[in-house]
């Protein structure tokens, strides 16, 4: 194992709450031995509260040794929370098209 990442990245207002952008990505890095945590297996209720949710998230950071950034967080209020709480707990910060660039 390489460790445990976090994968984050926008969701709300988007189609099918980007779940399929989160998957991918979760696939790949299993396939390159990360443990991974995906909030769309933490949450998968399309209809569950924010609040709830975000919370869930960070709470599923803690054993976590890095986070994975998805193209658009910049743009989301959970995603840059979740960038706030990696650096703060001192975690590797990746973007996943570094990462994934990785296995070629």
């Amino acid at each position: 194992m390489k460790g445990k990442i976090y994968i984050s990245g926008p969701m709300t207002g988007l189609p099918r709450l980007n779940f399929p952008l989160f998957n991918r990505p979760a696939v790949r890095l299993r396939n390159m031995r990360w443990e991974v945590v995906n909030p769309v297996e933490i949450n998968p209720d399309p209809n569950a509260e924010w609040l709830d949710c975000i919370a869930d998230d960070l709470s599923a950071m803690k054993g976590c040794t890095a986070i994975c950034m998805l193209p658009g967080w910049e743009a989301s209020f959970g995603a840059r929370i979740e960038r706030l709480a990696a650096e703060k707990l001192k975690l590797e910060i990746f973007d996943v098209a570094d990462l994934i660039a990785e296995m070629v």
